[in-house]
C-alpha cells in the first residue's frame, strides 16, 4: 500500500499563511524528489514547489520568495509554508512523490489534493 496523506489546506485571506503537509507511508525502498503541484479549475497542473532529494529545491517563479518547501526524511514527510497568500495560489494542491514505494520499480506518486482558497 502507498498513502499519500495531505493536510493543512483551506480558506485564508489575502496575505494569511497557510502549511500544507504530505506524509508518506508504505514500504519505502527509496524516495527521490518530493514536492508540491497545483491545478486551479481550467489550467493546468503546475509545479508549485519540489525538493530533490540531496538538498536541491525548485520554486515556481509566482511563489518564489512567499513559499517555503521543507523535508523530513526521518517522517517521509514533505511540508510547504505558504506566507502572503494571493487569490491566484487559489487551487488543488497536490503531494507528489518519486522513489520505489512497496517496489523497485521508480515512479511517480500523487496526492489526492487539498484545496487552498485564498478569498477576502
Amino acid at each position: 500500500q502507498v498513502q499519500l496523506v495531505e493536510s493543512g489546506g483551506g480558506l485564508v485571506q489575502p496575505g494569511g499563511s497557510l502549511r500544507l503537509s504530505c506524509a508518506v507511508s508504505g514500504t519505502i525502498f527509496r524516495l527521490s524528489a518530493m514536492g508540491w503541484y497545483r491545478q486551479a479549475p481550467g489550467k493546468q497542473r503546475e509545479l508549485v514547489a519540489i525538493d530533490i532529494t540531496h538538498g536541491s529545491t525548485n520554486y515556481a517563479d509566482s511563489v518564489r520568495g512567499r513559499f517555503t518547501i521543507s523535508r523530513d526524511n526521518a517522517k517521509n514527510t514533505v511540508n510547504l509554508q505558504m506566507n502572503n497568500l494571493k487569490p491566484e495560489d487559489t487551487a488543488v494542491h497536490y503531494c507528489y512523490v518519486d522513489g520505489m514505494i512497496g517496489t523497485t520499480t521508480n515512479r511517480g506518486y500523487w496526492g489526492q489534493g487539498t484545496q487552498v482558497t485564498v478569498s477576502s
